[in-house]
């Protein structure tokens, strides 16, 4: 293992709050119930957590400071805190040792480890969690902006109900805590992961909070103006197409996105096409004897 101040990213001048509050966030990122099959995360984890079990131990980290182990803590020799005074201080734990890891975690997550200790009682031996289940949903756009109540069937023919939170996004994975397997050994069960597909759309597209869809409108309603009706994810409703509108030409409504994790909803954003009908000989005679204004080059217009 590297130098484990260089691994919590602190000083060696470090406090023991400062260690402690460097590896809270680190964890608190980096743990598998975070970043669950992230390989990478999860090597990442065990390495700050054996830095932190080596620097938040006043003996140990002093013995390292002095070279007296290296970074895993080899040829360590038994003592105890109290026949070495020299000890840098403000290393201890609030009992005057070692600061049990498990304090950390029993702050930043509510975990099944710990709640297998809760019912044990003290210093029992945690039984084994159950297994993880795994599942997977399909669910429509609308369902996935504005949350739905669908069905999860696993297999052995186990099937639970769960809530789509509103927001969700393709490939994210939902964990039910205790809604997997049972515990062989009388522990707490397993979670539930839930991987969540979204089926595309005819019309809408995310990005990120906003819904983006694109809107055909004829031409005299690009020249003239007017009101016009538009899907969103919420039913159809009516917006202004100002006049002399060109295609690509976008409008905004306000909080008909899709809501992010503070529950505020983005826009939906409506690109305006232009739909020119196949045939029509009114509008082609118009056009034989229309002349456009002194200047006009569309190309130019938009930068061509």
């Amino acid at each position: 293992m590297r130098d484990p101040y260089a691994i919590l990213g602190v000083p060696k001048s470090a406090s023991a709050d400062e260690i402690r509050r460097a590896y809270r966030k680190l964890a608190k990122e980096l743990h598998p119930d975070a970043r669950p099959d992230d390989a990478k995360a999860e090597d990442r984890f065990k390495e700050v957590t054996r830095a932190f079990k080596l620097l938040s131990n006043a003996e140990t980290r002093a013995k390292f400071d002095r070279g007296e182990i290296d970074a895993e803590g080899r040829e360590r020799a038994p003592f105890h805190y109290r026949s070495h005074p020299d000890a840098p201080p403000g290393q201890r734990g609030p009992s005057g040792r070692f600061e049990d890891i498990s304090d950390i975690f029993s702050d930043l997550f509510a975990d099944r480890a710990r709640a297998a200790g809760a019912r044990a009682g003290p210093g029992a031996r945690r039984a084994a969690p159950g297994a993880d289940m795994r599942g997977e949903i399909n669910v429509s756009f609308e369902e996935s902006v504005l949350g739905a109540k669908k069905r999860v069937n696993f297999q052995g023919g186990r099937a639970i109900e769960i809530s789509v939170p509103a927001g969700v996004e393709d490939g994210q994975v939902l964990r039910l805590r205790g809604q997997g397997a049972p515990s062989p050994q009388g522990g707490p069960s397993g979670d539930a992961l839930i991987t969540v597909r979204i089926r595309p759309h005819a019309l809408f597209q995310r990005e990120g909070r906003d819904i983006r869809i694109d809107l055909p409108i004829s031409l005299k309603e690009a020249v003239l103006g007017g009101v016009v009706r538009t899907p969103t994810v919420d039913g159809m409703v009516e917006v202004r197409v100002p006049a002399g509108s060109t295609s690509g030409a976008l409008l905004r409504l306000r909080g008909k996105g899709a809501p992010g994790a503070d529950g505020k909803r983005g826009d939906q954003i409506i690109r305006l096409i232009i739909d020119v009908p196949p045939a029509d000989p009114a509008l082609e005679a118009f056009l034989e004897t229309w002349t456009p204004p002194a200047g006009y080059d569309p190309r130019k217009r938009r930068g061509g």
